[in-house]
């Protein structure tokens, strides 16, 4: 049986956004049951998980700071050969819309890409001895490097939760244009429970449907129901979180006394990052000219 050639695969990096307050065991699955998927499907190779922490501007209710929760996340993928942590969002003194950040970590992608090729298409020449030019002749650097560019970029798909998706369907969470740009130009990975109603969501979003072809469905059949905020509920009732986040995570949260019923009530009453932002813009171009 002929073996499939590697390098006619699509790469794909799976780029997580969220809180990660704190990062769990269930966050980690998510890398692997998309990896599976793609592998599975014989057309691609997952090089790179990214998982990006939202910044403090968010405002969420409950959110601790960027710096803890990067740090968590850091020492969860510390053993990880493929999942990283990355903290330009997190760095950022206002709240940026997720398709910037799918953005950015394409065009980080792009740049390295062509900074390879580059190097790579270098001619050789022999020590001592001066290449002759020749009229009317393009140099290899140039002739190599007009294809292979672009053609050989990963492809950076956002990972997510069924709930992610459907919050889609909140009002001014989402700017309709980002939405679009995000299944069109860069595609969804969503892990979802098996009898989920995420594909009947798309079927009513017409959005969501012209594009589902770039919106990958990746069944959870061993369900996991961990989530942040049980996390947070069990470490303000002094339970224990053995076996739901990683050692080094829980240890950490231990020894700097995170999540308390103080630290729940952050942001308590003040109004979500992008629902403020968009609610605005709204606000402004219904507003008539003076």
């Amino acid at each position: 049986m002929a073996t499939e050639d590697p390098d006619r695969k699509t790469e794909v990096v799976l780029l997580a956004c969220g809180s990660f307050n704190p990062i769990t065991n269930m966050h980690l699955r998510l890398f692997e049951l998309a990896k599976d998927y793609f592998h599975e499907t014989g057309k691609y190779k997952v090089i790179k998980g990214i998982i990006s922490p939202v910044g403090d501007a968010y405002k969420k209710k409950g959110l601790i700071s960027a710096n803890h929760r990067v740090t968590m996340a850091k020492l969860a993928t510390k053993n990880s050969d493929w999942v990283e942590v990355d903290d330009w969002e997190s760095c950022q003194s206002e709240w940026l819309e997720t398709l910037k950040v799918l953005r950015y970590h394409h065009q980080k992608l792009l740049s390295a890409e062509v900074t390879n090729s580059l190097q790579d298409a270098e001619p050789v020449t022999k020590l001592g001895r001066k290449r002759k030019q020749q009229p009317n002749r393009h140099e290899p650097i140039k002739k190599k490097n007009q294809s292979p560019v672009v053609k050989s970029v990963p492809q950076v798909k956002l990972l997510c939760g069924s709930d992610m998706l459907e919050s889609f369907g909140i009002p001014n969470l989402w700017k309709l244009e980002d939405i679009t740009e995000i299944v069109e130009k860069h595609g969804l990975v969503c892990i979802s429970r098996a009898g989920n109603n995420v594909q009947k969501f798309i079927y009513e979003s017409d959005i969501l449907w012209k594009h589902k072809n770039n919106i990958h469905l990746v069944e959870e059949w061993i369900t996991n129901d961990i989530s942040s905020t049980k996390i947070r509920r069990a470490l303000r009732r002094g339970q224990s979180i053995r076996y739901l986040v990683p050692d080094v995570v829980r240890a950490y949260i231990e020894k700097n006394e995170l999540y308390s019923p103080e630290s729940e009530d952050r942001n308590a009453g003040v109004v979500l990052a992008p629902l403020q932002k968009h609610a605005s813009a709204s606000k402004n171009s219904q507003a008539p000219n003076n």
